[in-house]
């Protein structure tokens, strides 16, 4: 089941969500916080009319109060697998860091949740998925799931990217013999990571993987920032990501991974949980 909340985008959001829900063969809970008038009822009525003969397909909640507890509540006694919501491009500074409805319904929900950065009236094709492969206890299932949506979605290429901090190398560039340790270092650190992810793909079940080219891609940089900028840098269709680990005082002072994603969303995201 796909749980949906919308953001100002309605009509795009819907058909989104609506083609979702038939690419995992799965039922909607359109979730609309706010006042319950004729006319919105109309207008998302109208909005899903030929969707599916099954009534059961889709449902229509209609709540008032907080959106993120109201979202978040509904999702979880509906019991839904996924959170789709309409996000912006992008988040000013100070909501960063006060947070904002995605980042608080990311950090709370249940379940997985989709950030939908340009929802489309018209099918765009998801070509290219690239997925965090840092490491992690939850990479695995993260990784597992990302080869699922691929083959739902038809992509043709993943991309799983190893991030390694510039501090694991440990060296001082001072002249060229730093300069070729330091290489070296980088070097070792690659192939120890490449090993890591390639273990994990070997619990992969084929089928998933079939007709899909898969890639690993090592960068050094800032976890989180470095793989968000390097899927706006190839135009990648969606970023698979970790959920993020429990909030606490030190993480909203000094964001963790997730958060410099979802302070300006490259691409659409997944977050699994």
């Amino acid at each position: 089941m796909i749980g949906v909340a919308f953001s100002p985008n309605l009509k795009n959001n819907v058909y989104e969500a609506m083609r979702m829900v038939d690419f995992f063969d799965s039922k909607m809970v359109i979730v609309h916080v706010g006042k319950k008038t004729n006319e919105k009822e109309a207008t998302i009525k109208k909005l899903i009319s030929g969707f599916s003969e099954d009534n059961e397909k889709v449902k229509i909640v209609w709540r008032e109060g907080d959106p993120v507890q109201v979202i978040i509540n509904t999702a979880t006694e509906h019991k839904a697998d996924l959170i789709m919501l309409g996000a912006t491009p992008r988040e000013d500074f100070l909501k960063f860091y006060i947070g904002s409805i995605a980042r608080k319904i990311t950090r709370n929900a249940h379940c997985s949740v989709l950030l939908l950065i340009k929802p489309s009236e018209d099918l765009r094709p998801c070509h290219h998925i690239v997925v965090n492969g840092l490491k992690d206890e939850k990479t695995k299932q993260t990784i597992v799931s990302s080869f699922e949506v691929a083959q739902n979605l038809g992509a043709q290429q993943l991309t799983i990217v190893e991030e390694i901090s510039q501090q694991e190398v440990q060296v001082v560039v001072e002249d060229d013999k730093s300069l070729l340790k330091a290489t070296k270092r980088k070097e070792q650190l690659t192939e120890k990571e490449n090993l890591r992810v390639q273990d994990i793909l070997k619990e992969v079940p084929e089928n998933f993987k079939n007709g899909i080219r898969i890639k690993t891609q090592p960068i050094f940089g800032k976890r989180g920032y470095s793989i968000g900028h390097y899927a706006r840098v190839i135009g990648a269709d969606l970023l698979v990501m970790n959920a993020p680990g429990k909030t606490t005082f030190w993480s909203r002072i000094f964001p963790q991974d997730l958060e410099h994603i979802l302070a300006e969303l490259p691409t659409d995201v997944l977050i699994i949980r």
